[in-house]
């Protein structure tokens, strides 16, 4: 029974991504964006001991990653601690698959026991937010600079864009992928994925995830975009205006064991 859910449940998916933005379709790769929102009484230090000793182990067993794990950093405004992971998948149906074989893994069944032998009274999170994202065309596939990780100083930032209704939801990707992503990248942000949702509690919108050496080049690196000559420019063309209703930005730190 629970097999046939997840096929139905990516079943679901595909059909979703045929509706997105142009070119995407059912091979796009997949992002899934899952915070573990921990509240008030949340217990990190155990999530993060699932995380690093029984999750992604399984994933990478399996061909899955690379995955990133992130957290607030010390300003983010958001003032919801959460544990952000990113999980790429190769396209629906290897997701489906890939949920079934974690679960059916004894060493990863043996590895999480503990922390999934907790109760409503002594749980480690609050709850699971999701997304699910198909890549975009002016990012198709999740890019980790090299020797990334050996940057203890680094810093991310996790985007949402939301739009009124899916057709300036479309303006906005066709906004990024004729022009937004070259300015990005003249200007010291880097980005390691970039989606449209799929399913999730933003939609319409798309998502992205940017990568900075430092916090200082962060803000630098934003300073730079506002000022860009091709930003002033396109941000003036006609049709994409008002295509963003709301944003939702998190400014990140990894964890230890992020892949990303």
């Amino acid at each position: 029974m629970k097999n046939t859910f997840l096929r139905i449940t990516m079943l679901c998916a595909v059909c979703c991504i045929c509706f997105l933005t142009p070119p995407s379709n059912i091979k796009a790769e997949l992002y899934e964006v899952r915070g573990y929102i921990l509240g008030d009484n949340g217990d990190e230090e155990s999530v993060d001991e699932y995380l690093s000793h029984a999750l992604i182990p399984a994933l990478k067993r399996h061909g899955i990653g690379p995955v990133g794990a992130f957290t607030n950093a010390p300003n983010d405004e958001t003032g919801d601690k959460t544990i952000f992971v990113i999980i790429p998948h190769n396209d629906p149906l290897a997701m489906a698959q890939n949920r079934e074989v974690i679960q059916s893994d004894q060493q990863y069944q043996g590895d999480a026991a503990a922390f999934f032998a907790r109760g409503n009274r002594d749980k480690s999170y609050q709850r699971i937010s999701s997304e699910l994202l198909a890549a975009m065309e002016c990012w198709p596939k999740v890019k980790v600079p090299t020797a990334v990780t050996l940057n203890k100083n680094r810093v991310y930032e996790l985007r949402t864009y939301e739009s009124a209704h899916e057709k300036l939801g479309h303006l906005k990707v066709d906004m990024f992928n004729n022009g937004e992503v070259p300015i990005f990248l003249d200007c010291g942000i880097t980005p390691i994925f970039i989606g449209q949702a799929v399913v999730g509690p933003y939609t319409p919108n798309l998502t992205y995830l940017t990568m900075y050496p430092s916090e200082e080049s962060r803000l630098q690196a934003w300073k730079s975009f506002r000022e860009h000559p091709a930003w002033k420019v396109l941000s003036k063309v006609t049709k994409y205006k008002g295509t963003v209703s709301k944003i939702h930005k998190y400014v990140l730190v990894p964890k230890a064991y992020s892949e990303m």
